[in-house]
């Protein structure tokens, strides 16, 4: 097979109208060839969308997955009655990637055995030239590429494969675009991603997102306001609002409202339910916005607010843009504001460079500020990035750090957890534990998992329990009626 291999532009840009009027009409061929299939055979193609890494990647997986329908494939579970596989990657750590690269090397036998399937890889991972250039040599059997630029033109993409034998590879260089109005197949009922912008302008010494997702784009807030008023009607109990930094909402769009203008504007919505939000960064995290969470009530009192490190030298070389005594400063008046809140964190262990001393003042910090729970993650050293290039941590000195953040962090969980016992609540519940088929799932109002007795009839409604028990990370309940 012949293959080509594209490049983005540098420019940024809104999608017209037009464009994506050209998108519908190849969907609308698409969707054709896959009913005439359906006629000849008797079923019809099937889609499996894979994903890994954050949540903003989940809500693109919902839009891959809503294109796809509206092409006329059903979507499986199951890679080998798929007609067309579409892996959604990840390039935040090393281990995304190569889980990534390893289930794409599972598809092989499946491509021997069904000529005619589809294998796409999109996301991030392949936004760089290195992964994509490693998937056209290693994997002669994917059929196309794409970064993160392309999600939008999934039906060129896949017109061009069915009616072509090339094989294409479309490669961004971390520029984006903004498109409204792509369908979307949620994979809840209950609660719902909801995208407010793009990219990220920060640099984080150790990151990758600014290189594959490009620069911070926010929506329009009217094109937000609209999609979430229609998830409430639909009855939609919990919207989450995604960005790589949230806090620097508007700033690009000129005369936008900001970060907390546009929760107010959220909020104004009748209907009863609860918005969240991730990511903030501290050093954007405002006075009003912690304001405007105080007094409205719809407004989960749950914050996750990145650390990272508890050392000033690590925070500075990691271009983190705060102190750690700014951040815990930050964390008080949030706390003052809002005593119920519950407070999460992203914690790295063995950035380059890290002392003993270093890590001694993460865990003294890791101790004042009392998360209730944090994501931690060994440094991943990613291709590009001016961390990449410093004199890596032995793996020893880093898994005993780890090992040692850990056991500080979960007698913290655990001791925040218990007081939660015999306390009355409000929760959401989600539906069915992904663990115990005799428990389901809730989120209290900060967001911490609840376990209750499984009731079909209380999935996707607002509930009052009461605390019986707890542990590092959920707490059990019994319905209060």
């Amino acid at each position: 097979m012949a293959e080509i291999q594209e490049k983005t532009s540098l420019q940024t840009k809104i999608v017209t109208p037009q464009e994506l009027e050209q998108q519908a009409h190849y969907a609308q061929q698409v969707l054709a060839w896959n009913r005439a299939f359906e006629t000849k055979t008797g079923h019809k193609r099937r889609v499996q969308v894979i994903t890994f890494g954050c949540q903003q990647n989940e809500a693109d997986a919902e839009r891959l997955l809503g294109m796809a329908q509206s092409m006329g494939y059903d979507q499986t579970t199951e890679s080998d009655q798929a007609d067309l596989i579409l892996i959604n990657t990840c390039a935040v750590r090393q281990h995304a990637e190569l889980r990534a690269l390893s289930i794409t090397g599972q598809y092989k036998h499946l491509k021997a055995k069904n000529p005619d399937l589809l294998i796409g890889i999109c996301g991030c991972m392949v936004s760089q030239q290195t992964r994509s250039d490693e998937i056209k040599m290693k994997y002669p059997y994917v059929n196309f590429s794409f970064g993160t630029e392309y999600l939008y033109r999934l039906p060129e993409i896949l017109h061009t494969a069915l009616t072509t034998q090339k094989r294409r590879f479309y490669l961004n260089t971390g520029c984006g675009n903004l498109a409204e109005g792509l369908p979307v197949e949620r994979h809840s009922r209950i609660s719902a991603w909801v995208s407010i912008m793009y990219g990220c302008n920060n640099f984080c010494s150790y990151c990758v997102v600014p290189y594959v997702r490009g620069r911070e784009r926010s929506r329009a807030a009217e094109d937000i306001v609209q999609e979430v008023r229609g998830l409430v009607e639909t009855g939609y109990r919990e919207i989450t609002l995604l960005g790589q930094n949230v806090n620097s909402y508007g700033k690009d769009r000129a005369g936008s409202p900001d970060f907390p203008t546009l929760l107010e504007m959220l909020c104004a919505i009748e209907g009863d339910f609860t918005l969240r939000f991730m990511t903030s960064h501290p050093k954007d995290a405002s006075d009003k916005l912690l304001n405007v969470m105080a007094r409205e009530p719809k407004i989960a009192r749950q914050f996750h607010l990145p650390l990272q490190s508890g050392s000033d030298r690590v925070l500075a070389a990691m271009n983190r843009k705060y102190t750690a005594e700014s951040y815990l400063s930050l964390l008080k008046r949030m706390r003052t504001l809002m005593p119920d809140i519950t407070v999460s964190s992203d914690m790295i262990v063995g950035y380059p460079t890290e002392t003993e001393e270093d890590f001694a003042q993460t865990l003294e910090v890791l101790r004042e500020a009392e998360f209730d729970m944090i994501f931690s993650f060994i440094f991943s050293p990613r291709p590009g990035t001016p961390a990449a290039k410093l004199p890596q941590l032995p793996d020893e000195v880093t898994h005993a750090r780890f090992s040692r953040l850990l056991e500080v962090q979960n007698e913290i969980s655990l001791r925040k957890n218990r007081a939660w016992i015999g306390k009355t609540c409000r929760v959401l519940v989600t539906g069915e534990s992904k663990n115990d088929a005799r428990f389901d799932s809730a989120r209290t109002d900060g967001g911490k998992l609840v376990l209750l007795p499984a009731c079909k009839e209380k999935r996707g409604t607002f509930c009052t329990v009461c605390i019986t028990d707890a542990d590092t990370f959920s707490l059990r309940a019994r319905y209060t009626t």
